[in-house]
């Protein structure tokens, strides 16, 4: 029989195990704390733990971390790192230093239901849904993990279709029990899945950032199918129905795409989308993958947007490009290592 993994679990989960142990109840802290502030990477380094119960634990269980399989480094400073799963599948998780910020780009799925065009993880396709151990592993073994400022859910996946793995984690991250973390330092980004984002804003204070992309229906839902079930006007309607204006941020993410939602016209209907919505607007720079006729927009055209959208109300920024040199979007190491798995 397999071992489960401790990694990843909650304080409450920790309980219900010491309990099921016979374990005395204080242990599930002393637990939580070897794997969250200490990150041992065995059970026997648990030693305020009795020889007894380190014996008992390892019966049943695992610290269940594991390192990355592949990293690859841009001339930027990125890093992307390649993990493999218990099933074999590979997701991947970049990090992105920038000055006295550093921040972790994480995956949730391997690969992804929603196959929006620009998106390399859509191209793969659904394979499965990521435990929290292996969501957490990709801080808990990250080589650079104690310099790390930001994490953001940005990567492989939809995060709101694996919703109860990914509250547990960022449960993990924010609580005292575990990483400690403001949620002001974590960011989930999401096409915007209407029951899981109102689960998402009532049970978590971590910051919001939804995919738009265009902020005509007809054009999003060439660019994102999703659109179709998941209407961008009826997410913002239930957007509006939230105080914006505290401790937690909400911002739209838009790819800027050259001849496709770059121009004046689609700035002048993003500001009627939005007016009133205490939010931002972030235009990124697309990084193209293959057999995608999509190409991004220069800077200048760029810059013109940014400039109309702040003088109408809505605060926007020019996402730097980092780690072009890896294809650090992603889905495109993950994608290269399922391909020469099939040769093999």
């Amino acid at each position: 029989m397999s071992k489960s993994s401790l990694l990843g679990l909650n304080l409450v989960e920790l309980q219900s195990i010491t309990k099921s142990l016979g374990m005395p109840a204080f242990t599930a802290k002393q637990i939580a704390s070897w794997l969250y502030d200490k990150h041992v990477v065995s059970i026997d380094e648990m030693t305020n733990l009795s020889l007894k119960f380190r014996e008992l634990l390892k019966e049943h269980y695992i610290i269940g971390g594991s390192a990355p399989v592949e990293a690859m480094r841009s001339v930027d400073g990125t890093i992307k790192y390649l993990y493999q799963t218990c099933d074999g599948h590979f997701v991947e998780s970049v990090y992105i230093p920038d000055e006295d910020r550093a921040t972790l780009c994480i995956s949730s799925q391997v690969g992804c239901k929603m196959n929006c065009k620009f998106c390399m993880t859509g191209k793969q396709g659904f394979s499965a849904n990521l435990s929290a151990s292996e969501i957490l592993n990709q801080i808990w073994s990250l080589p650079e993990r104690e310099k790390l400022t930001n994490i953001v859910l940005m990567g492989m996946g939809e995060p709101l279709d694996n919703l109860d793995e990914v509250l547990k984690v960022l449960d993990v991250l924010t609580s005292a029990y575990g990483y400690g973390w403001s949620p002001k330092r974590i960011t989930l980004s999401t096409i915007g899945l209407k029951k899981g984002l109102q689960r998402f804003i009532e049970e978590s204070d971590c910051h919001l950032a939804i995919s738009l992309h265009s902020p005509i229906a007809s054009q999003r839902a060439e660019l994102m199918p999703a659109e179709k079930a998941y209407p961008a006007k009826e997410m913002i309607d239930l957007l509006r129905g939230y105080d914006w204006s505290k401790q937690r941020r909400l911002s739209f993410e838009y790819i800027v795409f050259k001849g496709v939602n770059d121009s004046m016209v689609y700035a002048k209907e993003l500001v009627k989308l939005l007016r009133g919505l205490d939010c931002r607007v972030n235009l990124i720079r697309f990084h193209a993958i293959p057999n995608v006729e999509l190409n991004g927009a220069d800077m200048e055209t760029m810059t013109a947007f940014r400039d109309y959208l702040t003088t109408h109300g809505l605060f926007t920024t020019i996402r730097s490009s980092r780690g072009e040199d890896i294809y650090a979007a992603c889905g495109m190491l993950s994608t290269a290592e399922k391909e020469k798995k099939k040769e093999d």
